[in-house]
C-alpha cells in the first residue's frame, strides 16, 4: 500500500508540474475579479493530474478482476465525461446547463450500475442524485487556495481507511495521494488551480467512492456523511439563500461562508486550514465510531450538521464578514 500512494503522489506531483506548463503556453489563466477570491492571475487545470491518477486506478481494479470489467468500465467513462466537458470549460467556458446535461449523464451511468448490482432503483435514484450534487457542491467550493483538495483529500483518506483491506480502499487512497501530490502547488499562494476538469472530476470521485464503499463500513448509514458536512452545509444553504433571494444561483458569487471569511481576513491559508480541521475531526468521529449502532451515527451526524449550519449562519451575518464581503 505504501509503494501505491507514492506511486499516485508521484503521479500528482509531475501531472500537476506538466499541466502548469501546459496551461502557461495555452493561456488558460484565471484573472481576478470581483466575483473571484484571488488576488493574481493563475494557472487552471491542474486536476487533470488527480484524474489521470484514478482512471490508473480504475485500470489496476479492472485488471485484477476486483470489480467486474463492465462496472469499472462503466465509472471510468463516467470520470470521463465529467473531467472532459470541465477540460473543456477550462479551455472556452461553456453554457452551465451543458455542463449540468453532461454531469447527469455521467450520474445516469453510476445510478445505472447501482442497479445492475442487483440493488433497488430508490438506490439507483441516490446515486444518480448524490453524484449531481457532489460534482457541483466541489466546483462551487473551488473558490480560494487549497480547499477543494484538501477537504477531498481528508474525506477520501477516511473512507479508505474503512473500506480497508477491501479493494476498493485502493482507488480512495489512490484519490487521497494524487491530492496530497497536487496540494502543495494549491495552497496558497496558490501555483496552480483544479480546475474545471478537476473540480467536477474530485466531486464524482468522491460521490462513487462513498456509494461503492464495501459491505462492513457504514455504506448507508448516518456516519459516511459527516465528512462531507463542511461542504455541503456551506453550499446547500448559500445556495438555497441565492435561490430565495432571486438571484441567478448558477452564477459566480462571492457569498459562501469561505469566501465571506477570506473577505473580511485576507487571507486564504487559516480558512482552508479550519475546513481541513473540521473535516478531520468529522472523519475522526466516523472512524471511531464505526462499531457504533445506527442510532449514534444518526446522532453525531445531526450535531454535527446542526453545529456546520450555526457557524454558516455565523460567518454570514456576522457584522465583520458583512462588511469585509460587501453583502448581507
Amino acid at each position: 500500500m505504501a509503494a501505491w500512494c507514492l506511486l499516485h503522489v508521484a503521479i500528482g506531483v509531475a501531472g500537476t508540474w506538466l499541466a502548469r506548463r501546459y496551461a502557461l503556453r495555452r493561456q488558460l489563466i484565471d484573472q481576478p475579479g470581483d466575483r473571484r477570491s484571488h488576488a493574481v492571475a493563475t494557472p487552471r487545470g491542474g486536476g487533470i493530474a488527480i484524474v489521470a491518477s484514478a482512471l490508473l486506478a480504475f485500470g489496476w481494479l479492472a485488471s485484477t478482476h476486483a470489480m467486474p470489467g463492465t462496472e469499472v468500465a462503466m465509472l471510468a467513462t463516467g470520470l470521463v465525461l465529467v473531467a472532459g466537458i470541465g477540460w473543456l470549460d477550462d479551455h472556452r467556458p461553456l453554457s452551465p446547463w451543458l455542463r449540468l446535461g453532461v454531469h447527469a449523464v455521467s450520474a445516469f451511468m453510476v445510478g445505472f450500475s447501482i442497479w445492475q448490482q442487483g440493488h433497488s432503483l430508490e438506490a439507483a435514484v441516490l446515486g444518480f442524485g448524490l453524484t449531481v450534487v457532489l460534482i457541483n457542491v466541489w466546483n462551487f467550493m473551488d473558490g480560494i487556495d487549497g480547499l477543494a483538495t484538501s477537504q477531498a483529500l481528508l474525506v477520501a483518506a477516511g473512507w479508505a481507511w474503512l473500506a480497508w483491506p477491501d479493494p476498493w480502499a485502493w482507488v480512495l487512497f489512490a484519490v487521497a495521494a494524487a491530492c496530497l501530490g497536487f496540494l502543495p502547488s494549491n495552497l496558497p499562494p496558490a501555483r496552480i488551480f483544479l480546475g474545471d476538469v478537476g473540480s467536477g472530476a474530485l466531486g464524482y470521485l468522491l460521490a462513487v467512492g462513498l456509494l461503492w464503499l464495501p459491505a462492513g463500513t457504514p455504506r448507508w448509514t448516518w456516519l459516511a456523511w459527516l465528512p462531507l458536512s463542511a461542504f455541503l452545509v456551506d453550499a446547500a444553504l448559500t445556495l438555497l439563500v441565492r435561490i430565495l433571494r432571486g438571484e441567478r444561483w448558477w452564477a459566480p458569487h462571492l457569498q459562501h461562508a469561505y469566501q465571506r471569511w477570506v473577505a473580511r481576513s485576507g487571507r486564504h491559508g487559516p480558512v482552508s486550514l479550519a475546513y481541513a480541521l473540521w473535516t478531520a475531526c468529522a472523519v475522526a468521529t466516523m472512524v471511531l465510531a464505526r462499531g457504533a449502532g445506527t442510532g449514534v451515527g444518526a446522532a453525531a451526524l445531526g450535531i454535527g450538521y446542526a453545529a456546520a449550519a450555526m457557524i454558516w449562519a455565523w460567518l454570514r451575518w456576522n457584522r465583520t464578514t458583512q462588511e469585509g464581503s460587501g453583502q448581507a
